[in-house]
């Protein structure tokens, strides 16, 4: 058995790896794996054979001995380990497929383990691609257990690399066929590497596959997105090789470099989008042929549905590039030049989807289209402000913050407020989306264009202002934005303040590369030589100024002849005494600048007078900054004349603490003053704002009050008009009345038979008078030529169709009046007709005592009727000439 050992030990390992013993073949598994761990670098001889011959790790993976396999994936492992890139691409196309048949779906967990450490060894080393695609077809395998396994191993891998290392769009595809596998086990790995895939994706990855589940699925696969929404975005557990290699070579800055990496690489992911995931599509093939006729259509209907149709188009995920020049053209005449509000929205939101689906191919077509766009902005609709808003972020969002905002501070200064505001809110998205910090130029042109908005009557447009400026701020830093906000009033800086804490930006602070440690360095550097130039003799003594400060500091206590001498020059003002009696109490500090001004007149008691001059200046320049050293010139001047009076010093210090408390309260009230100041200005620019929001509103009220008038007038005009128009209607009516009945007067015709009211005096007859025969005969013939005349006369006149028609009303009417005439006085009438007989009737009547007419009564009617007979007598005389005549 020994020497059996010890010749399989000998054999070369491409013969051990291919014995038919499987204990032989496990020992030089593991011989191997040894070996390759202490080779000194992955151009070592040992890698040689294996990298020829790729058939030998797929024999190891492969093995029939689940022992032996398990050893022989651990030798792989390390030969991928230490065999570097080359082992890596020359064992992968042989290894991958045995590895999920044989490796993920092994029943030892050991051996699943070391094959997705395997699997996770070849992206490391490479790339993701070439794996995924050897994956992929085991998803149809027809062993559930290897699509489990193979699904499993997937969302290690996404776990481990994250999406931006392994492209998702293929397996994504293949997810609902896994989804509708009849083993649960199948479904479950699948729910889990969507879950895997959600984590990175978020809602973009519901593009690819979701519509291709069913509802139930949907809905389970919502639930356990739920509990993943809460959760943090993740992070790239794995490097790549490339990756361990960069952070290696940047080893001078590896405290931040690769931290900035890090935080790179998982902000990324959370931000995948559906742009990323889509393929392209070929819009304008698919375009409506009739899209530019219709375009140019007078009708509004028209042009809304082309421009409706090419948005169904349109409204892709990804786009794919091509020549829109016309096309943009058309969209920008519309949202310009078009005045129906409803194809300038539809038109804006076919802006809106081309920049999203072509995202950097649209940047070309910027110039052409924002400049419209913008100058829509004055529409007070909001539905069309908000697209016509939707599309500026599209197109900023194909772009840059500096591509846009030459346009943008253009239309800061548009003379129509709204298209002032909208522009301002417009440079709000734009700072909080941008990923480049904007330059100092363009910092103080945004600065500028934001400070003067700050000053706008309209508190909407101020309140913009003030977050441009806070959203800034928070790109930039405050220190930088200094400049932009001196001026400002604290009110405002207070307002700004508050958009600065609260805002939310992408853009990287460029403050914190700019200022490194190592540049603050030079400035005290040049400020020592500046203390060498202005005294070349001070340099030398530098040196012992540790020792000679302790001196320095002893004699400071005895500060009562220092302070006199202070305050014996108090022409000199307020600064000097307060900056000498301080420093007495703050020996145990370093000095600031005051310090010299203390020092030198102490030096000037201590010695004599002389030596004033020549000590001071070089004891100031051993131990003290530089720049205080052109203070103390003047002082010496001043401090020997202060040193007489001694006495004085607590009373002129008493007066100079009140003169501080003095100072101190008039610096607060100056302080109030200036807030109450910007208080009242605030205030001011309110009320200005009220005055001229009610003055507009004053105006709007004269106008509609006049316009009231106007139609007051207008009405009172018509009622007039309708008025006479009326009268004149009436006095038509009244004119064709008297027409009418003129006319009816002229057809009227003469009574039929004369006779019937001829009145016959038969008193005559009974008073006595003889009947004269020639009295008979005159009556005889005056009634015949009657007539005859009046016979004549009605044929002459009319026909007697026409006098029916003419004088059938008439005749009705007179008959109705002679009739009622005749019933209300049918007693005299009898009397007066009837001869004596009647006139007996009377007397009878009257004998026997019954009642009677009054006399009154019968005297009025018996004179309308005498006057009545004398008209008829005379026309009837009338007529009876004019018929002799005739004859």
């Amino acid at each position: 058995m020994a020497d059996q050992e010890e010749d399989f030990s000998s054999l070369p390992f491409p013969d051990r790896f291919a014995h038919k013993n499987w204990k032989v073949r496990k020992q030089g598994y593991e011989d191997a794996a040894k070996a390759f761990e202490v080779t000194p670098d992955e151009s070592d001889p040992i890698f040689r054979p294996f990298i020829l011959d790729s058939g030998l790790w797929k024999g190891a993976v492969a093995d029939s001995n689940v022992a032996a396999q398990q050893e022989g994936i651990n030798a792989l492992c390390a030969f991928l380990k230490f065999g570097g890139a080359q082992a890596c691409t020359r064992s992968r196309n042989a290894t991958i497929s045995p590895i999920v048949e044989k490796g993920l779906s092994s029943t030892r967990a050991a051996t699943k383990q070391s094959a997705l450490e395997a699997l996770l060894l070849y992206i490391e080393l490479d790339k993701s691609d070439p794996i995924i695609e050897d994956l992929l077809p085991s998803l149809a395998n027809k062993q559930p257990k290897i699509i489990a396994a193979a699904l499993a191993a997937l969302t290690a891998i996404f776990h481990a690399y994250g999406v931006k290392i392994v492209d998702p769009k293929p397996v994504l595809k293949g997810l609902p066929k896994a989804f509708g596998h009849a083993d649960k086990n199948v479904r479950a790995e699948a729910s889990n590497l969507a879950a895997e895939l959600y984590r990175w994706l978020r809602e973009a990855m519901k593009t690819l596959f979701w519509n291709e589940l069913k509802p139930v699925q949907q809905q389970d696969l919502e639930k356990l997105f739920e509990s993943i929404k809460q959760e943090p975005s993740p992070k790239q557990e794995r490097l790549l090789r490339s990756q361990q290699a960069a952070i290696a070579s940047s080893k001078p800055g590896e405290d931040e470099i690769p931290e900035g990496g890090e935080e790179q690489d998982t902000e990324e992911p959370a931000e995948v989008e559906a742009f990323d995931l889509a393929e392209p599509v070929d819009v304008l093939d698919k375009a409506p042929k009739d899209l530019y006729e219709n375009l140019a259509s007078s009708k509004w209907k028209d042009r809304k549905e082309a421009l409706d149709a090419f948005y169904a188009v349109a409204n892709v995920d990804r786009i794919k590039d091509g020549s829109f020049d016309e096309i943009i053209q058309c969209l920008a005449k519309c949202i310009a030049k078009d005045a129906n509000i409803a194809v300038v929205t539809v038109a804006a939101n076919c802006v809106d989807v081309l920049a999203k689906g072509l995202r950097k191919g649209f940047a070309k077509y910027r110039g052409r289209i924002i400049g419209p766009i913008m100058e829509r902005l004055k529409e007070k609709k909001q539905a069309v402000a908000d697209a016509l808003g939707q599309a500026l972020d599209s197109v900023f969002g194909s772009t840059s913050l500096t591509d846009c905002l030459e346009d943008i501070l253009e239309f800061l200064k548009h003379k129509n407020p709204q298209v002032k505001l909208e522009t301002l809110k417009f440079l709000i998205r734009c700072l909080k989306t941008t990923r480049e910090a904007p330059s100092k130029p363009e910092t103080k042109s945004i600065g500028d264009a934001a400070t003067k908005l700050l000053t706008e009557s309209s508190e909407v447009t101020r309140s913009g202002a003030a977050e441009a400026l806070g959203t800034l701020m928070k790109i930039m830093g405050e220190r930088a934005m200094g400049p932009s906000l001196e001026g400002l009033d604290d009110i405002r800086k207070a307002k700004i303040k508050e958009y600065f804490d609260t805002a939310q930006v992408k853009a990287k602070d460029k403050p914190k590369p700019v200022a490194p440690p190592p540049k603050a360095a030079p400035p005290p550097q040049k400020r020592i030589v500046k203390k060498g130039t202005a005294g070349v003799k001070k340099s030398a003594p530098r040196a012992p100024t540790p020792q000679e400060e302790p001196p320095t500091l002893q004699p400071r206590p005895t500060t009562g002849r220092s302070i006199p001498s202070k305050l014996g020059g108090p022409k000199t003002g307020l600064a000097t005494p307060g900056t000498g009696l301080k420093m007495p109490k703050k020996l145990t500090g370093p000095g600031g600048a005051a310090a010299p001004s203390v020092a030198s007149p102490r030096r000037n008691v201590t010695p004599p007078t002389v030596e004033d001059d020549t000590l001071p200046a070089p004891k100031l320049g051993r131990g003290l900054a530089g720049r205080p050293l052109a203070r103390p010139t003047p002082t010496p001047s001043e401090t020997p004349a202060p040193t007489a009076p001694p006495g004085m010093a607590s009373a002129e210090r008493a007066e100079l603490e009140e003169l501080r408390a003095d100072k101190d309260r008039l610096q607060r009230t100056a302080e109030d003053l200036r807030s109450e100041r910007s208080r009242l200005t605030s205030q001011i620019h309110e009320l200005q704002h009220q005055n001229a929001q009610l003055i507009e509103d004053h105006t709007r009220d004269v106008l509609s009050i006049k316009a009231k008038e106007t139609q007051l007038v207008r009405a009172r005009s018509d009622a007039e008009a309708a008025e006479e128009t009326v009268y004149k209607q009436q006095r038509e009516i009244d004119r064709l009345k008297r027409e009418l009945s003129r006319t009816m007067r002229a057809n009227s015709p003469a009574p039929q038979d004369s006779r019937d009211h001829i009145y016959r005096d038969t008193n005559m007859n009974m008073n006595g008078n003889a009947h004269h025969p020639g009295v008979d005969r005159y009556n005889s013939s005056m009634s015949e030529s009657k007539d005859v005349g009046y016979q004549r006369t009605r044929s002459f006149r009319s026909s007697p169709s026409e006098e029916k028609e003419n004088s059938g009303g008439f005749e009705g009417a007179q008959k109705k009046k002679i009739n009622t005439e005749n019933t209300t006085a049918p007693p005299p009438m009898s009397r007066e007709v009837s001869g004596v007989r009647t006139r007996e009737g009377v007397a009878e009547v009257n004998a026997t005592g019954e009642p009677v007419e009054s006399w009154k009564r019968a005297a009025e009617v018996t004179s309308q009727l005498k006057a009545r007979i004398e008209q008829m007598k005379a026309s009837c005389f009338k007529d009876h000439w004019g018929l002799m005549s005739v004859d």
